[in-house]
């Protein structure tokens, strides 16, 4: 597919901006946005720009290791640093800004990284998507002066996918993803051993051969959307995920039928 002379411009653009920087650390994540970004950025800075990712129980162990397989494939700079945003009392209490400590934190520990090392500037992965929501990561983002290329080049997540497909960048069908706290009502506390188990939850969807898919956790419920696509798959295959996911400690496996939507715990409180 070839493409449109106006996404060409806007990558031309991109890649242009990001040469004008002396050195770059990339907030990365392994998602379609941070990968696409990571692959111009390596284009335009090479060895002085480097890829940040942070681990912590926030991230499923099996998107912190593709992340990481997609960059060492790819020769980028990788620097994995550890983050601790699950041991903040403002982040545990998971209010509509959780998302902001989370980005916080990161921040924090990517500053540090980059004066310790001499390293300029920070970006992440906001895209022109971003600017119609609530996002309080982007306050963080906007506090710790990082920078948003994405948003700069006016790139949308469908315009990021088709030239992620032209860099054969594995990433150009990957689902939407976010942290696994998201999985959790608004006000519910956040811990490690609910984290974990949501990850696990989600491990036997993945292992299932379902690909949109999110375990929303209702203390000894787990709700389950699944894309339409999926919907058949989760059918056919609905007693042995539920067998599998009850032995994480979840009394009821619950389908919601309205299927798998962004933002479907917002507002929701468990009683």
């Amino acid at each position: 597919m070839s493409l449109s002379p106006e996404i060409r411009q806007k990558e031309q653009n991109l890649l242009n901006k990001l040469k004008t920087l002396d050195s770059l650390a990339l907030a990365y994540s392994g998602g379609v946005d941070s990968s696409y970004l990571a692959a111009v950025a390596h284009d335009a800075l090479q060895d002085r720009c480097i890829m940040v990712i942070a681990d912590s129980p926030s991230i499923p162990r099996s998107e912190l290791r593709d992340a990481v397989e997609l960059a060492q494939s790819r020769q980028w700079n990788l620097q994995v640093i550890q983050t601790v945003e699950h041991l903040n009392k403002d982040y545990q209490e998971n209010s509509g800004e959780r998302c902001y400590f989370c980005k916080s934190e990161l921040f924090d520990k990517m500053t540090l990284w980059c004066s310790q090392n001499h390293v300029k500037q920070i970006a992440y992965g906001a895209i022109i998507d971003d600017l119609g929501d609530h996002r309080p990561g982007a306050l963080a983002a906007s506090e710790h002066n990082v920078l948003a290329p994405l948003q700069d080049a006016d790139l949308s997540k469908d315009e990021i996918r088709i030239l992620s497909r032209d860099r054969q960048l594995p990433t150009h069908s990957k689902p939407s993803f976010a942290c696994l706290a998201s999985r959790l009502p608004v006000g519910e506390k956040v811990t490690v051993q609910k984290l974990t188990q949501i990850e696990m939850a989600e491990e036997v969807l993945k292992n299932a051969g379902i690909i949109q898919y999110r375990a929303r956790h209702h203390n000894d419920i787990c709700r389950i959307e699944v894309s339409d696509d999926d919907m058949e798959s989760m059918l056919l295959n609905r007693l042995q995920i539920a067998g599998e996911i009850k032995k994480l400690g979840y009394r009821h496996i619950a389908l919601d039928l309205q299927g798998y939507r962004t933002g479907s715990t917002n507002g929701l409180q468990n009683k």
